[in-house]
């Protein structure tokens, strides 16, 4: 079971990875400003994500220690500033989208 776990993590980890190079490659590239913060606010959602995962797989996973206690402490807190600062930007975007 615990297998299944580190798996799901490590797919997690490396598909929001994936995500968030994807997104801010292609926020780089926007010369739009709406567009351009539309991509940040993913980038962001998808970090959060990255990092939240990253923080269950040292809390959960790994021998605990105090060092990896504090650490996976330190990315559930970013991570999770980081999803809900993107999700906020994404929805005030669509909201002046509309």
């Amino acid at each position: 079971m615990l297998s299944y776990f580190s798996f799901f993590l490590t797919t997690v980890i490396l598909l929001s990875l994936l995500a968030t190079v994807f997104y801010s490659y292609r926020s780089r590239l926007q010369t739009d400003a709406f567009k351009k913060g539309v991509l940040s606010s993913k980038m962001n959602i998808s970090m959060g994500f990255m990092l939240v995962s990253m923080a269950l797989l040292q809390i959960f996973l790994f021998e605990a220690n105090n060092m990896r206690t504090v650490l996976g402490i330190i990315f559930l807190l970013l991570g999770l500033f980081n999803f809900f600062s993107g999700a906020r930007n994404l929805m005030h975007y669509r909201s002046r989208k509309q």
